[in-house]
């Protein structure tokens, strides 16, 4: 997997443009961009700076078989519990 950072504030016009019209919004000068480049499968591209054999264990995976669906009523039930939801905010 590669990882590149950008500070917001060292990025030029052309180059913050560009950015913020990938994220859909505009960034603040305090704010970084960090930008994973993954394999066209999801699997991680090996750019020879990751350790070998390096993966997340399976508990990672919760949202493993789910669809988009069900992953959304599961988050809205989790930040009700959390109440981090709040009407009209």
């Amino acid at each position: 997997m590669e990882t590149v950072v950008h500070n917001v504030r060292d990025l030029n016009g052309a180059e913050r443009s560009v950015a913020e019209r990938l994220v859909g919004h505009a960034l603040g000068e305090d704010q970084q961009l960090v930008i994973q480049v993954l394999g066209a499968e999801g699997k991680q591209a090996d750019n020879g700076t990751g350790a070998e054999g390096a993966s997340l264990p399976d508990w990672c995976n919760v949202y493993a078989g789910l669809t988009d669906q069900e992953i959304d009523k599961l988050e809205r039930a989790i930040s009700r519990r959390l109440d981090l939801t709040r009407p009209g905010v």
